[in-house]
């Protein structure tokens, strides 16, 4: 028996953000979770670039690397799971782990990609409380 699968739910459905952008960093996919993550409705989202949330500080190095891999059809990350820095819209500092694929025509021409992107914030923030205690203990050991 053949299932027929509904893309465009199951894409709003997943727990973790869905986005795709083109060779120019333009957003052209946005889920509902990456509306829950970053702030941004779709229609604020689409048409934008990633820029939208890139903090500043990290852009040059993530435009470098856009350019290269759309370029060059490569990305050095391949199946990595990315953990970077995000903003959301109130431009509070997001801790999040991504993984990204490209995205080619029929020409083998790297037309995009397209990233699945989990909020990892609080987590790192714990993991983060956790060594600091770590470490105070074992400063108090003679």
């Amino acid at each position: 028996m053949k299932t027929t699968i509904d893309l465009n739910h199951l894409i709003d459905c997943v727990g973790d953000a869905i986005v795709v952008a083109d060779a120019n960093e333009k957003i052209v996919l946005w889920n509902a979770a990456a509306t829950r993550i970053f702030g941004y409705t779709e229609e604020e989202a689409l048409e934008n670039t990633l820029d939208l949330i890139v903090p500043e500080r990290q852009r040059p190095r993530h435009n470098e690397g856009y350019a290269k891999s759309m370029a060059t059809g490569t990305t050095r990350y391949g199946s990595s799971l990315l953990k970077v820095p995000a903003k959301h819209k109130d431009g509070r500092i997001l801790s999040i782990a991504f993984t990204v694929g490209m995205l080619f025509d029929e020409n083998h021409q790297a037309t995009g990609v397209a990233a699945v992107i989990r909020d990892e914030t609080e987590r790192f923030a714990e993991e983060r409380a956790l060594k600091k205690q770590l470490s105070d203990l074992q400063s108090l050991q003679p």
